[in-house]
């Protein structure tokens, strides 16, 4: 849901129109459940569930009910723009009571409004609820549990109940037993886990376009992007392994261990013939490079390759590889103990092509990042024109369901399935038409197989990939190569991220702005 909601406004559905649709369709429940002119009291909290329940609140009070709004916390710390603006509204109507409950204490003037209402609505805490409930907002819940067994009064709770996971039915803490849960796009998985609190479920549609769940957009970058704590260290962002260059191919995996590590995971290795590993290892300091003997990656240093595959967290195979017979029986072997194992791997190039006869070899964890022309390869199918994209939609998810791994097909618009979950990505130009932004791809996708499941990770890879592209295409015009890619990869998790730098870092850095200035 909150994937969806951030990328609904990005396609131009504002937060302010999701709220009032929310808010209505609570208030046209309550009127199915209690009647016409009886009396309310919405319990809100500070986020944009409180903001639904203002929004309630403002509807049942137009149609005739004597409404009270019970608002858990300070006014000012009320944290959504839309949200505040909906207890501004508020403020101005005279036929609403308005209570601040700030301390426990305070819960003495909520139980004498619930003590002589007909209903009650939960608009407590919402689906970003983490943690267990505690203080104020468990006493809250506590209480009004108790007075429903009490008084038998029916309770509407707002999109999920308080307390409750939306995605598990776990009650973290303490959660409101509702009798009915007005949700909100679709049924959250938590609420059909634990109907004893979710009650009878209603799902109702507040404008969000199917688009926001099928294209990649911000919601599942911000989603996805994990949000680092002060006390990280050395390894815990990740390790990734490249497994590629032949004496044709040098800049390949150069370019894929770059892009992993503009991505922000703590280390990449590059282990890749010795005949270029010096050539590879020109491209930046950064980089970690083993020098295996020869021209190409053969069978003989599988006792090498293995010992590395357990360092890392992800393994990232194919860039410049070629299909030498070697590299082939290499690879083979490879991907036996990484299926075996269960590690994380994303394939690309000739790693593909080496899997044309070996499907048995692709599994759970495995993401695969063919273009047409290597689909065709690794199926024996022709996909669809780009422009027949619902056709090429079923084809892939058909394969991806047959090969048993994730599926990014690069193209106009990049097709992401695992033959369960479908996402397309629309980022990306025509300038990223060259050599060498395939291989980009392969790092971001690595990347971030070290921080999720292995659908997300491909399809907000497309993603990030497409809009450093779009990014590099405004600021440069329309011919840019793929090491322009890896300047702005960076910049575009910025969009997504708060910034990490410490308190004292960013007083300095503030006060030697303004010297400058």
């Amino acid at each position: 849901m909150y994937i969806a909601e951030e990328n609904a406004r990005a396609l131009g559905i504002s937060s302010l129109q999701m709220m009032e649709v929310a808010g209505r369709s609570v208030a046209d429940v309550v009127t199915k459940y209690v009647g016409c002119g009886k009396r309310v009291v919405v319990v809100c909290g500070l986020g944009n569930n409180g903001g639904d329940g203002f929004v309630a609140a403002r509807y049942l009070s137009c149609r005739g009910y004597d409404v009270s709004v019970a608002l858990l916390g300070d006014p000012k710390d009320i944290r959504t723009d839309e949200a505040r603006r909906n207890w501004s509204t508020l403020q101005l109507m005279n036929c609403i009571e308005k209570v601040v409950i700030k301390e426990v204490d305070d819960l003495q003037v909520l139980r004498s409004l619930l003590m002589s209402t007909d209903c009650v609505v939960d608009a407590i805490l919402g689906i970003g609820v983490r943690g267990t409930v505690r203080g104020i907002y468990a006493k809250c819940i506590e209480l009004i549990n108790s007075i429903r067994e009490e008084r038998k009064i029916p309770i509407v709770s707002v999109d999920v109940p308080s307390g409750l996971s939306a995605d598990t039915g776990e009650v973290l803490g303490q959660a409101i037993k509702a009798t009915v849960t007005v949700t909100f796009h679709k049924v959250k998985e938590g609420l059909l886990k634990a109907k004893e609190y979710s009650g009878d479920v209603i799902v109702v549609d507040i404008g969000i376009p199917p688009e926001a769940e099928l294209l990649v957009g911000p919601g599942d970058a911000r989603y996805t992007l994990p949000k680092w704590s002060p006390y990280v260290k050395k390894g815990d962002r990740g390790r990734v392994l490249v497994i590629g260059g032949s004496v044709e191919y040098s800049g390949a995996p150069a370019l894929t261990a770059l892009a992993a590590l503009s991505a922000g995971v703590d280390l990449v290795i590059v282990a890749t013939p010795s005949t270029v590993a010096s050539v590879v290892r020109s491209y930046s300091p950064n980089l970690i490079v083993k020098a295996l003997p020869g021209d190409y990656v053969s069978p003989r240093h599988i006792p090498t390759l293995l010992e590395l595959v357990n360092r890392a967290d992800v393994v990232a195979i194919g860039p410049g590889l070629t299909t030498v017979d070697d590299v082939r029986d290499a690879v083979t072997e490879l991907m036996k103990y990484l299926k075996e194992s269960g590690k994380s791997v994303v394939i690309d190039a000739d790693g593909i092509k080496v899997l044309r006869e070996r499907h048995d070899l692709l599994y759970e964890k495995a993401v695969v990042t063919p273009h047409a022309g290597e689909f065709r390869i690794l199926t024996g199918q022709e996909l669809p024109p780009p422009d027949k994209l619902e056709e090429r939609c079923e084809v892939a998810i058909e394969w991806a369901r047959k090969l048993g791994c994730t599926l990014l097909i690069k193209g106009p618009q990049d097709i992401v399935t695992d033959g369960k979950v479908l996402k397309i990505n629309a980022t990306g130009n025509q300038a990223m038409a060259v050599g060498g932004t395939g291989d980009v791809l392969t790092g971001l996708v690595a990347a971030l197989l070290c921080w999720s499941t292995p659908v997300r990770a491909a399809a907000v890879a497309a993603f990030i990939n497409g809009l450093a592209g779009d990014l590099a295409v405004r600021e440069m015009g329309g011919r840019i190569t793929a090491t322009d890619l890896l300047k702005y990869i960076p910049r575009v998790f910025r969009l997504f991220e708060v910034p990490s730098t410490s308190s004292y870092g960013t007083v300095v850095i503030e006060y030697l702005e303004r010297r400058q200035s």
